[in-house]
């Protein structure tokens, strides 16, 4: 278990009480805590712990999210690393079904995620991170039906949040850990894309689920739009490519308008974009990738006005 640290000590000890109460019976493990130069009396009480199972590193400064992983992950000896934010209440049996779709996706295995309640609302906040509009990576926050999480327990999906995953541990070296260049954001996306390219499956585990105490770190969305932006310069082709979400969005908007204003109607493509919906078509219709890339090249110039030089 790799738990980075930045402040919030009464929800870092909540979190490992959760993780002490469910863990499962007799499971082999260690608890790797690494605290990113906390003030608030994290490392006193770091310093308190005498459980042998857990492992303490103390960063001299701040060195954001990724590094800090990547610093815990490089001495963990586990074969599994489960990446857990602090933030996190997790819940009776939320670590055998992310084992159980690692297992059903074999060699193939990628990242494995679950499903994250929000703390104050009790609402889905992530089942997986789908692909928008504009080509951006976003939280899917709908499930299935109950009937079909019995029989399709496993979600493949473009990404998945780092603030809980289950990952090999033989995969995540191969695949570098988390690009320090992202801080505090984009890093899990790009890690994720990163085993897309290698051909492996990143998935949400549906019948895992923990409660989330949602960007409680301080800065934690500080540089969402640097971050945002390295993400779209290094994965613009696959982000469109991964756009599914994406396109269904332009489809239905297509037809509603369609319904609205009949002239502007083209029976091509409303039948295309019907049998897509339907999913009787495996491909999205051309004008909706070109509706997709067009909002992905409208985020570029937002982009580069925002951070262009004086």
């Amino acid at each position: 278990m790799v738990i980075p640290l930045f402040n919030c000590l009464p929800l870092t000890q909540a979190m490992l009480a959760s993780l002490h109460a469910t863990l499962p019976a007799g499971l082999s493990h260690e608890i790797i805590f690494v605290d990113d130069g906390s003030t608030d009396g994290t490392r006193d009480w770091l310093a308190t712990l005498r459980d042998p199972r857990i492992r303490v590193l103390l960063n001299e400064r701040n060195l954001g999210y990724a590094a800090a992983n990547n610093r815990a992950a490089a001495v963990a000896t586990g074969e599994f690393l489960a990446l857990l934010n602090n933030d996190l209440i997790l819940l009776p049996r939320w670590l055998e079904p992310m084992q159980d779709a690692h297992a059903a996706l074999r060699e193939r295995a990628g990242l494995i995620g679950n499903v994250q309640l929000d703390v104050k609302t009790g609402a889905v906040d992530h089942a997986g991170l789908v692909v928008n509009l504009t080509a951006k990576p976003v939280h899917a926050r709908e499930l299935p039906s109950p009937l079909r999480r019995i029989f399709q327990p496993v979600r493949r999906v473009p990404a998945v949040t780092g603030a809980c995953l289950l990952v090999a541990r033989a995969c995540w070296e191969r695949l570098g850990g988390f690009d320090e260049g992202f801080m505090n954001g984009g890093e899990d996306i790009d890690l994720c894309f990163r085993a897309r390219a290698a051909g492996l499956v990143n998935a949400v585990a549906l019948r895992s689920v923990v409660r989330h105490h949602v960007s409680s770190s301080p800065g934690r969305k500080a540089r969402d739009e640097q971050n945002s932006y390295r993400l779209a310069l290094r994965w613009g082709a696959a982000l469109i490519a991964a756009a599914d979400d994406g396109t269904r969005t332009w489809c239905r908007h297509y037809l509603s308008q369609a319904l609205v204003v009949p002239e502007s109607r083209d029976y091509r493509l409303a039948l295309a974009a019907c049998a897509f919906l339907a999913h009787v078509r495996r491909t999205p219709p051309r004008e909706a990738v070109a509706g997709v890339t067009d909002g992905l090249r409208g985020e570029y110039t937002r982009w580069e006005n925002m951070f262009a030089s004086p």
